[in-house]
C-alpha cells in the first residue's frame, strides 16, 4: 500500500557550507504540487528544486543545477520511500564550496529521503461511493450490513417505494459488500456503483 503526508513536513542539512531545506507536502493534484513550489520559491535561496508524483503523473527540476543531479533524486526519494500525492521541494542557499555531481545527488536526494522518512505517513485508500435503494422492509437490514462494512453514509432520501443511501467506503470491500446486501435482503436491494476518487 502506498502512502501520502499526514501532513506538511520539513528537514534541514549543511553540507560544505552550503545549507539545503526540504519542505513537503501533501497534494491532490499536479497544479497543487506547483503552487506549493511557487509559494516556496519566492524565499531568496540559491535554487529551489523540486519533484511530486501524483499517480503516474510526476515531474522534477533541477532549477539550474546541472542536469539530473537535484530533481531526479528528489523524485527518487518519494519513490524510494514509497509516497504518492506528494510534493518535495529542496531549498538550497550556496555556501561558497562546489561539492560536485556527486555531492549534490547526495544532498538533494538524502535531504529528501530524510524529511520523508520522519514524516508522518497517512495510507492511501482507493474510495468507492455507491448508491444502495431498497424497500422499507430491508431498511434495516442494510443499514446493519452498511455498518458491518463499515460504510460511510453520506445521504439519505426517502421516497414512496423505500430508502435510498449514498455511501462511501474502501474500494477492497465493495464486493462482499455488494454480495452481502443482495444475501440480507433477498437480491431485491439496488446498487449502483459510482466510483470514486
Amino acid at each position: 500500500m502506498t502512502d501520502t503526508l499526514a501532513a506538511p513536513a520539513s528537514h534541514a542539512i549543511e553540507v560544505k557550507h552550503s545549507r539545503f531545506l526540504a519542505q513537503a507536502a501533501p497534494v491532490a493534484s499536479a497544479a497543487e504540487a506547483l503552487a506549493f513550489h511557487a509559494g516556496i520559491a519566492r524565499t531568496p535561496a540559491t535554487h529551489h528544486c523540486w519533484a511530486y508524483r501524483v499517480g503516474q503523473d510526476y515531474r522534477s527540476s533541477d532549477d539550474g543545477e546541472p542536469a539530473g543531479t537535484a530533481g531526479r533524486p528528489i523524485l527518487a526519494a518519494i519513490d524510494g520511500q514509497g509516497f504518492d500525492r506528494v510534493v518535495v521541494v529542496v531549498t538550497r542557499w550556496y555556501g561558497g564550496v562546489n561539492l560536485g555531481a556527486g555531492g549534490l545527488v547526495r544532498a538533494y536526494g538524502g535531504t529528501a529521503a530524510e524529511c520523508l522518512r520522519t514524516a508522518p505517513r497517512s495510507p492511501l485508500i482507493d474510495w468507492r461511493e455507491l448508491d444502495v435503494q431498497a424497500a422499507f422492509e430491508d431498511t434495516g437490514a442494510v443499514h446493519l450490513v452498511l455498518a458491518q462494512f463499515g460504510a460511510e453514509r453520506l445521504g439519505e432520501t426517502f421516497g414512496a417505494d423505500g430508502v435510498r443511501l449514498r455511501v462511501r467506503l474502501p474500494a477492497d470491500r465493495v464486493d462482499p459488500l455488494i454480495a452481502q446486501l443482495r444475501d440480507a435482503t433477498r437480491n431485491r436491494a439496488r446498487i449502483g456503483d459510482n466510483g470514486g476518487r
